[in-house]
């Protein structure tokens, strides 16, 4: 039960992460947009050298949280190659809850 905590812990982390870095990067982009509207020449130049650095950084950042993943894509996979019938059975039990509910709203 520790390594489930843990690894579910570890991917709260990078979900978190990564979104915490994609929306610094929606509001810098915006932010960016805005100031670009009314450049021209030599400050157009400038912006687009900074929105290829901020994109640059968003492939290093999304490459960086998919290598941290990786760990916790293993362990779920080897416990479920460890475990599949209590993963057969756990997937059933969610899909006939959810069946359930479903069948109630109609």
């Amino acid at each position: 039960m520790a390594r489930k905590s843990a690894v579910q812990a570890a991917e709260d982390q990078i979900k978190d992460q990564a979104f915490s870095e994609l929306q610094s990067l929606i509001e810098e982009s915006e932010k960016l947009l805005k100031d670009g509207a009314s450049l021209v020449g030599e400050e157009a130049d400038t912006l687009r050298e900074q929105v290829s650095l901020k994109l640059k950084q968003a492939r290093e950042s999304v490459t960086g949280v998919r290598d941290r993943a990786a760990p916790v894509v293993e362990a779920t996979q080897d416990y479920i190659g460890g475990h599949p019938w209590q993963t057969v059975a756990i997937s059933a039990g969610f899909g006939l809850v959810v069946g359930l509910l479903l069948g109630r709203r109609s």
